[in-house]
């Protein structure tokens, strides 16, 4: 190796997917948990998995781990929230505007690409700071 230049670790292929299909079986949807319950059994598992692969210097690997991982939740809270007067009322309390809270209704039973839309706006980074999921970026 010439002087100056630095080792770059990247996270292989499997690792990445072993920690994907962990997290979702920490996150079925027929779990009947809430979201700070589902945070909390996934907290100790991402300490760990950060910990362990921390020195691999791949910040967009992290980044869209992070980001795969809060549509997967965003996903699950619209999925537990059901109907569309429920999901309206939830988004609402969260501080949406009624515009907002109206077209994640309209589209309310594609959870997936729902999830990752306006969603975003209404569960933001910070909600799920406050319920205690650690960030992997």
């Amino acid at each position: 190796m010439a002087k100056g230049q630095e080792v770059k670790c990247k996270v292989a292929e499997k690792p990445l997917d072993n920690f994907k299909a962990r997290i979702r079986q920490l996150t079925r949807r027929s779990g009947g948990r809430s979201m700070g319950q589902v945070v909390e059994k996934l907290r100790p598992y991402l300490l760990g998995w950060k910990a362990c692969f921390g020195m691999a210097q791949t910040p967009r690997v992290w980044r869209e781990l992070d980001e795969w991982l809060r549509h997967r939740l965003r996903a699950i809270q619209l999925r537990q929230w059901k109907r569309p007067r429920t999901i309206f009322r939830k988004i609402k309390a969260l501080g949406a505007s009624e515009d907002v809270a109206k077209q994640v209704v309209g589209n309310c039973h594609r959870w997936w690409p729902n999830s990752d839309r306006l969603l975003k706006m209404v569960l933001t980074i910070a909600y799920f700071d406050r319920l205690g999921l650690p960030r992997l970026s």
